[in-house]
């Protein structure tokens, strides 16, 4: 099975301010021209990923996106091996179709099909 890590993303409770902060220290590009606002990041080779504010009162944190075949099926898998889901399966308005969950540690992570 070939499961590999799409994407990142960073969550921050300032995003304007964390945008800023890796855009000054790396040079990364970080735009949100899209349906979301998200702040994609173009980290130029390599891995790109996003920045996404964070729910009130959470501390910030990197989450990976890891592609899957099917959504659902490895929301299912997940639950039955302790991960407890945060953001059930979506189509978001780009047609990414994702779900966010956490580990039995409690670690968050994101799936999206590929």
């Amino acid at each position: 099975m070939n499961n590999p890590v799409l994407q990142w993303q960073i969550v921050a409770s300032d995003p304007e301010g964390t945008s800023s902060f890796y855009r000054e220290l790396f040079g990364w590009t970080v735009t949100n021209a899209n349906a979301l606002g998200y702040r994609q990041i173009d980290t130029g080779p390599g891995m790109s990923g996003g920045l996404w504010p964070a729910p009130p009162g959470t501390k910030g944190f990197v989450q990976l996106f890891v592609g899957v075949q099917d959504v659902e099926q490895a929301v299912a898998d997940a639950m039955r091996l302790g991960a407890s889901v945060i953001v059930p399966p979506a189509v978001l308005p780009d047609g990414d179709h994702v779900a966010i969950l956490a580990d039995p540690n409690g670690i968050p992570f994101g799936i999206m099909r590929h």
